[in-house]
């Protein structure tokens, strides 16, 4: 089996101070992908190359203290993509693909960090440029190979992946625009890409339990007033194999909590 993790750190060192390289070595996934790692490199010299016996590769933000993704693995990947080529949102590190390819397979983990909408319009539309722009890149990389996409995609998809659905309706997270693209992603048909959103693929019904970000605000972890914001998204080949889901709302590393799925194969 091959188990994969993904969560959003909210800041590498303040889940460092938290346990997070224990709670890693605990849960033994073979990789963890990682989002809003908000260090630089020399914030992860001599402290953060490894974790819990995982090797860590990294996509910097420019702009310090700010976003970031990472993927810590125990196999060693073949190649490794720093960016998916938008000069704007790789300055912001949004985008990493470790390829596991066999003359037999190819194969990419990819850790992603869509962008919030949730401070204002500007960053909303930002949020609508990316969009734009990462569906084709999602397409091609389907022709080309299989993948998992783990990441905080900062999108509530169906009424059932958010508590107060009816109040969200014009918020960023749940705008018809957002919704309507995930469904295009996951669409098998012509204007689709057909890709495979896994938690969904498995529980196809849950909502309270389904949640993986709480707002700090009020006691919304305390009272379960949740999204679910973070996603596997795979290939249908992979998305086929998934067998087991696990969300860990208990673990408060950050906002978000740890998701991980097993996958039938090895690398």
């Amino acid at each position: 089996m091959f188990k994969l993790t993904s969560l959003n750190l909210n800041g590498l060192r303040s889940a460092a101070t938290k346990g997070v390289a224990d709670w890693v070595a605990e849960s033994a996934p073979d990789c963890i992908c990682m989002q809003e790692i908000r260090v630089q490199a020399s914030d992860i010299e001599g402290r953060f190359e490894e974790m819990a016996g995982l090797k860590g590769h990294f996509h910097f933000a420019e702009k310090k203290g700010y976003a970031g993704t990472a993927v810590y693995t125990k196999h060693i990947p073949s190649e490794i993509v720093v960016g998916w080529g938008d000069t704007e949102f790789d300055a912001e590190g949004r985008y990493l693909e470790l390829r596991f390819d066999t003359p037999k397979r190819k194969f990419s983990v990819i850790s992603c960090y869509f962008p919030s909408g949730s401070s204002g319009e500007e960053r909303q539309l930002a949020k609508f440029r990316f969009l734009k722009g990462f569906f084709p890149h999602l397409l091609a990389l389907k022709k080309e190979r299989e993948f998992v996409l783990c990441g905080d995609i900062n999108i509530a998809h169906q009424q059932i992946d958010l508590k107060n659905w009816r109040s969200n309706q014009k918020n960023s997270g749940f705008l018809p625009e957002e919704r309507a693209w995930m469904t295009r992603l996951l669409d098998a048909g012509a204007e689709g890409a057909g890709l495979v959103d896994v938690y969904r693929m498995l529980k196809p019904e849950t909502t309270d339990e389904a949640y993986t970000w709480w707002s700090n605000r009020g006691q919304a972890y305390a009272n379960n007033v949740g999204w679910r914001l973070d996603y596997h998204l795979a290939t249908p080949a992979i998305g086929a194999l998934a067998r087991t889901e696990q969300i860990y709302k208990t673990v408060k590393f950050s906002d978000h909590a740890p998701i991980t799925v097993e996958y039938d194969f090895t690398l």
